[in-house]
């Protein structure tokens, strides 16, 4: 491969690294045409780009990367494939749901929102993390809820505090 070659890809790579916040370091290595093509399907109808890298010009990729990746590095051994998506759980359920038939893909690495994990024992709490959107979300609809009830309160209690009042008016005394 020309050098010129080589740089075209490794700023490709940087450029989808740099748009990603969320990518999965796998090895598809061993899967057949037939597995590979079905988990490219897969990929496709669920918006995760699969890519198959040299690991030096990914490497290098992540080196110029604006953000700190050198957690990674260590996963850049063997056949590597990198699995591109917003949303940062979706690659893990897809690996998850393709091992019920296949031995393959196995993580090697994560990077999701800026924080890196490693190994593939890391497949199972990866399915249950949660996208910043998500726990933004959950924490607006939690600060909400004491401000509803202070303010639900605070309106029933003036219409008590008011017939209250009312009512000692009309008293005679």
């Amino acid at each position: 491969m020309r050098k010129e070659d080589k740089l075209t890809i490794i700023e490709a790579i940087t450029k989808q690294l740099g748009s990603n916040a969320n990518f999965y370091l796998t090895d598809i290595s061993d899967l057949n045409a037939k597995n590979t093509a079905r988990l490219r399907q897969l990929c496709f109808t669920r918006d995760i780009k699969l890519l198959v890298v040299k690991n030096t010009l990914l490497h290098k990729a992540m080196e110029r990367s604006s953000v700190d990746m050198s957690e990674l590095y260590v996963a850049l051994k063997g056949a590597t494939a990198i699995m591109f998506s917003e949303t940062g759980n979706a690659p893990a359920k897809l690996i998850k749901e393709f091992r019920k038939t296949s031995n393959r893909p196995i993580l090697k690495g994560a990077f999701i929102e800026e924080a890196a994990y490693l190994g593939d024992d890391q497949i199972d709490f990866l399915v249950n993390v949660k996208s910043k959107f998500d726990l933004l979300g959950e924490l607006i609809g939690l600060l909400q809820s004491p401000a509803k009830n202070v303010v639900g309160a605070l309106q029933s209690g003036g219409q008590k505090l008011s017939g209250i009042v009312k009512t000692l008016s009309e008293r005679s005394e």
